[in-house]
């Protein structure tokens, strides 16, 4: 069965790691997938997999702080497919590791353009689409650390944690236009930004991923699939009574 099938789904940041899963899976599972990121080639290569596995998709080149590159986005996707059905708010960035009090303001203000604004507006632009087609669902990701701290990386701490509540206050907004609107928290998954964010580590990137695995109590970090096969279920109609919720995919680190 697709689960999917019929639907329409953007995925911002959907080039790589995580982003790049989810427009495969719910391209695999019968939706349409309209492609988004700033990596048009990698984008673009994203989009010729789903082809050549029989899907259908399309690429835009988007920064999702932008706002009227967004609006501009939204409208051409719903030109080119007809409908909007399901948002993935998956772009974001890691931004500068270090205490709070040598962050400059231009560090913070571009995580905060990139993992907050760029939720926001995507979803301004996503709900009146999703009210003309009755309903859909929004997926937002946050991460473990919209939950819990760790004294590190205090902009994406904070952006995810706005995350995390923005998502609770637009699913009580949009519940009676059927339009859900749910946070997905991944614990640490091995994707691209991981992976960068290991290389530039004193201890290198060997015993980076060694302490990574060694905070989940399963033992390992996760995959993308991991997270893109929650994402499935929340797009889906079986999550129809789901709205306002945390779906935590972390390999049990937020259960110490």
């Amino acid at each position: 069965m697709k689960r999917v099938e019929g639907k329409v789904a953007l995925v911002t940041g959907a080039a790589l790691g995580i982003g790049r899963a989810c427009a495969l899976r719910l391209a695999g599972a019968g939706a349409r997938v309209a492609v988004t990121d700033v990596d048009d080639r990698e984008g673009g290569a994203v989009v010729a997999r789903i082809r050549e596995e029989g899907g259908e998709a399309d690429y835009w080149h988007m920064d999702t702080a932008n706002e009227a590159r967004v609006k501009e986005v939204f409208s051409d996707v719903v030109r080119t497919f007809g409908t909007l059905d399901v948002l993935v708010n998956n772009a974001g960035i890691a931004g500068v590791n270090k205490p709070t009090h040598e962050v400059t303001r231009k560090e913070w203000e571009r995580v905060m353009d990139v993992n907050v604004t760029g939720v926001f507006c995507c979803t301004k632009h996503a709900i009146p689409l999703m009210r003309t087609a009755g309903g859909g669902s929004i997926i937002n990701l946050s991460s473990i650390y919209g939950i819990v701290g760790a004294a590190d990386l205090p902009p994406y701490h904070a952006s995810k944690g706005a995350v995390r509540l923005m998502t609770k206050n637009d699913a009580l907004f949009y519940a009676r236009d059927r339009i859900r609107v749910n946070s997905v928290h991944p614990g640490f998954i091995w994707t691209p930004l991981v992976a960068d964010l290991a290389e530039a580590s004193e201890e290198g990137a060997d015993a980076f991923r060694s302490h990574l695995d060694g905070l989940h109590p399963v033992g390992h970090v996760g995959e993308p699939d991991d997270i893109a096969y929650g994402v499935l279920y929340l797009a889906s109609d079986e999550s129809k009574f789901v709205t306002g919720t945390e779906l935590t995919i972390d390999g049990g680190y937020t259960a110490r």
